[in-house]
């Protein structure tokens, strides 16, 4: 009798083993669906690992960007005149044409004179320059026969400041002259010599309002002349 109840015992008991084996399996299963199920509704499931590392260029096997190479520096061009008040690096040569205002006075006779004065001047540096000039002046005649005509050429130095807008200058001038008409006193060519100063105003880096007054001795006629000339006058800076 104790057989068959032990018998039956042993099978429930396997019975009941077996079936929580089953209810386990099922929950464990269930649970793994669900986690998945979560997992890919999320945006790290989308994630691609290789694209990623692609796109930002850092992957192993990138390739490495190319340098551009540096492009020519072109030459610059010479460097022009600064033509800034105070300290500037000025053209040299000036050349100045302007109206010329004479008196003459000698014992045959007076006059007053109007006509050109032109000059031309090249610095050696920020002060210094040699100067040529040129003058042809006119008077009414002294008779009918009688033109009076001036014409001198001279060359010198000139001394000038030109570094403001204003510019002071000075000069010294040798040349020589010739007048008309022919008179009883004695020869129309003559020693000429000349001297004085003026004032430059800057307009521009290229041009310039002059004016300037200069002392003028002459010998003409076995005598000399003490006489004096005014110039209003244009210059060109080049």
């Amino acid at each position: 009798m104790r057989k068959p109840i032990l018998g039956v015992a042993i099978v429930l008991a396997s019975a009941c083993a077996v079936g929580a084996q089953e209810t386990s399996g099922v929950s464990t299963s269930a649970r793994g669906t669900e986690n998945v199920a979560a997992f890919e509704n999320t945006s790290a499931a989308q994630v691609n690992l290789i694209d990623a590392v692609s796109s930002d260029g850092l992957g192993l096997f990138a390739p490495t960007p190319a340098v551009p190479e540096p492009s020519a520096v072109p030459a610059e061009p010479a460097a022009k005149p600064k033509f800034v008040w105070g300290e500037r690096d000025d053209y040299r040569w000036q050349l100045a044409l302007g109206g010329e205002f004479m008196r003459f006075h000698s014992k045959v006779f007076n006059a007053s004179l109007g006509g050109i004065n032109t000059s031309i001047t090249y610095y050696t540096n920020t002060w210094f320059g040699l100067e040529g000039d040129f003058i042809a002046a006119f008077a009414p005649p002294l008779n009918e026969n009688n033109h009076v005509k001036y014409f001198q050429g001279a060359g010198g130095i000139r001394i000038g400041g030109r570094r403001a807008r204003f510019e002071p200058f000075m000069h010294a001038l040798v040349g020589g002259a010739h007048m008309q008409p022919q008179t009883s006193g004695g020869d129309r060519t003559a020693l000429a010599v000349s001297g004085g100063g003026g004032l430059d105003y800057r307009v521009n880096s290229r041009v310039s309002i002059r004016a300037a007054a200069d002392y003028l001795y002459t010998e003409f006629y076995h005598e000399s002349q003490d006489n004096f000339q005014a110039i209003l006058a244009l210059v060109f800076h080049f």
